[in-house]
């Protein structure tokens, strides 16, 4: 099973968050520079981790964004779930139509199971809980921020 690249991206930000100094505001570009992702990607996972409702932010000057309640004891399945924007886990409809296998398809249910077998998995894995201190103080040295870990 492979996420997409914005679910990676999600993650990785969630991740860095978690691992900020308790209260600090981190700025997007900040967040971007720790995970070594463009602006504009992690600028449309940040809006996206809003809209869930696992991080709160603030703007203006000093603004930037934490992870709150929500997002400290989210799962990495739950988190996935959300993200996921694939009805299938197949490709069954293709430019030439549908797949002339699809009625009665016994496969793409066999998919459905195996990718909701991933993500069950992943449901006792807390996001925040991942981040580790030799794993974000050279991340956070190389961003100028202090390692709150």
């Amino acid at each position: 099973m492979k996420i997409n690249a914005f679910a990676d991206v999600s993650l990785r930000a969630l991740m860095v968050l978690a691992a900020a100094p308790d209260g600090d505001l981190l700025t997007t570009q900040s967040v971007a520079d720790a995970v070594g992702t463009p602006y504009n990607h992690v600028s449309k996972a940040m809006a996206k981790l809003r809209l869930l409702g696992l991080i709160d932010v603030e703007r203006g000057r000093n603004g930037g964004s934490r992870l709150n309640a929500a997002g400290r004891v989210i799962t990495v399945g739950k988190v996935l779930r959300q993200l996921d924007t694939r009805t299938d886990a197949a490709d069954c409809v293709g430019p030439s139509g549908d797949c002339p296998l699809i009625n009665e398809c016994r496969l793409r249910g066999a998919l459905a199971r195996a990718r909701e077998a991933f993500y069950r998995e992943l449901d006792d894995v807390v996001v925040a809980e991942l981040p580790g201190s030799r794993q974000m103080a050279p991340i956070f040295q190389a961003i100028r921020l202090r390692p709150g870990l």
